[in-house]
């Protein structure tokens, strides 16, 4: 979601919304596997909660509200670049209420050893295709890719709320790559560590930061957790 006010794009999608039903339907039908990975709803940030979500978790996504105080702390952190790690698959967002789908490349883009794609499926064609590319070359990829743009119009209307262009709400990715925490924004110049991490701790880390960003816009609801969990083989 989010327009992207510093864009030079015009193109803008309908948001995706935050329902694990219409991303699992918008994964399988792109190359994921149904019986490798699913999204799952996290009903709450306290451990007991936490525990209930499907292990192990390889991603969370997480839904917030654009105010005034998020975009001031966005533009803080583009005067804070710090060099990370060239493992992490990163893209820009140069398509309005693109963030969903970008969450979710940004989580499958740092998945490839975890989760098998289906052989010249979308995902594998995307991910091949960007995977010697810059950030903002990814972006151009995507933007100009009509499959991509029209899975991702008929998964925005297939959700439970009435499809609109006027997003106030963002999506984001968390991951874990070389041990380390990531957040991923389009909206930002590159991935923000927030420390060390593993995929054992991934959700409770993320967690930590999902909250302290909640804490943030105490007087909203408007937020939203999602974790994309791998599949166990024990129920195949």
């Amino acid at each position: 979601m989010a327009t992207l006010q510093e864009s030079a794009s015009t193109k803008r999608w309908l948001p995706l919304e935050a329902n694990p039903d219409v991303m699992n339907q918008f994964l399988w039908g792109l190359g994921i596997p149904e019986n490798e990975a699913e999204c799952c709803d996290v009903y709450g940030l306290d451990e007991q909660l936490l525990e209930m979500v499907p292990k192990p978790v390889l991603a969370v996504l997480f839904l917030y509200p654009i105010t005034t105080e998020t975009e001031e702390e966005r533009m803080l952190q583009e005067n804070e670049k710090k060099e990370h790690s060239s493992r992490v698959y990163f893209m820009k967002q140069t398509v309005g209420n693109a963030c969903g789908t970008i969450g979710l490349l940004h989580a499958l883009g740092n998945l490839t050893s975890e989760v098998k794609l289906v052989e010249g499926s979308f995902f594998d064609k995307f991910f091949k295709s960007t995977a010697s590319l810059d950030p903002l070359q990814r972006a151009t990829f995507l933007e100009n890719d009509r499959e991509m743009e029209v899975a991702h119009s008929v998964a925005a209307t297939a959700g439970d709320t009435e499809a609109s262009d006027n997003a106030d709400a963002h999506f984001i990715c968390f991951t874990c790559v070389d041990d380390e925490l990531y957040e991923l924004d389009g909206r930002k110049w590159g991935p923000i560590s927030h420390g060390p991490s593993s995929p054992s701790t991934l959700l409770r880390d993320a967690a930590k930061v999902i909250q302290s960003m909640i804490q943030k816009n105490p007087d909203s609801l408007n937020f939203n957790v999602i974790a994309l969990s791998k599949k166990s083989r024990d129920t195949y």
